[in-house]
């Protein structure tokens, strides 16, 4: 290679190379980057190097397809599926028979919907509900909600799906199932890309579904401490297939009252769709949780109040 153009390169590198941590101005530079060495003819042809520059661009063309820039620091990447996602806020309500909600939760898109549930039922007792039954989808049949379920002697009506299960791991490190997309999300926001299932049948011990993360994103992830081990080839999370609960719950999903409650879950996902399409719920106004709340606070104003003076 020519001295001159290495003094070319090296000279790019050194004078133009980004040295901050605004995401903005590393894209910026990749891209003047990858324009410089275009020019170069007698270095791209090197083909090493031919093969790192169609890498950076390739990797910057995904960039383009999926980032995101808010102003918004509070808003996450949620999923609806396994290949779909949407930035920004979840709300999780609790309501009656009648429609009128009761309580609501409001969090980033990242959080899960079973760990709400002890929130919602609080919410819901403190506005004055006797609670003897809890509908909801399969989100919120996990271990921790079917104990409380146990304990405090109200029905979970919510269909038991096997990967529905806490497991005993910290708090800290604890992973949220997102059921449309029937994988696990990470504390850090990111959704396993596969899972498998391990053990043998009728053994000592219960099967497990291990849930595969992407180790290129958990080596280089905030919360990666204690969670990932440094050198690892791979990252999984193991479940329990079924435990005490979860079997007790098997057999209520096949008796006749769980059948005609869990009809009755339409009532929520009509509710959404009112707040979504009549009160302009469907996008946020302003930027941050707490003017989210404050949002969620008067659209569900609005929609209880339009409910009671129907029913009056």
């Amino acid at each position: 290679m020519p001295d001159c153009q290495i003094f070319i390169i090296a000279y790019f590198l050194q004078h133009y190379q980004n040295l901050d941590d605004i995401l903005e101005h590393e894209l910026a530079y990749t891209q003047s980057l990858i324009d410089t060495l275009k020019e170069q003819d007698t270095l791209v042809c090197i083909p090493k190097v031919k093969e790192r520059l169609n890498l950076l661009k390739e990797t910057l063309e995904d960039i383009a397809d999926h980032y995101t820039v808010s102003q918004d620091e509070d808003a996450r990447i949620g999923h609806k599926s396994e290949d779909s996602s949407f930035f920004g806020y979840k709300t999780h309500i609790g309501m009656t028979d009648e429609r009128i909600i009761t309580a609501a939760v409001i969090t980033s898109g990242e959080k899960g919907d079973g760990p709400q549930l002890p929130a919602l039922i609080e919410q819901s007792r403190q506005n004055g509900m006797n609670i003897e039954t809890v509908i909801g989808d399969s989100a919120y049949s996990g271990k921790d909600n079917l104990e409380k379920a146990r304990d405090e002697k109200f029905e979970l009506v919510s269909k038991l799906n096997p990967s529905v299960s806490q497991g005993f791991h910290k708090e800290e490190n604890e992973f949220d199932y997102n059921k449309d997309a029937g994988m696990f999300v990470c504390p850090a926001g990111h959704m396993a890309i596969r899972k498998a299932k391990q053990g043998k049948k009728n053994s000592a011990n219960n099967q497990v579904y291990a849930y595969f993360f992407d180790v290129q994103k958990c080596k280089c992830c905030s919360k990666r401490q204690g969670c990932y081990k440094p050198g690892a080839k791979s990252k999984s999370y193991s479940v329990s297939i079924k435990n005490d609960e979860q079997i007790q719950q098997i057999a209520f999903q096949q008796t006749k009252r769980f059948k005609q409650k869990a009809a009755e879950r339409y009532k929520i996902e009509a509710k959404n769709a009112e707040l979504k399409q009549v009160y302009g719920y469907n996008r946020a106004q302003s930027y941050g949780l707490p003017c989210m709340q404050m949002q969620g606070a008067m659209a569900i104003f609005a929609a209880n109040l339009k409910r009671i003076l129907k029913l009056v």
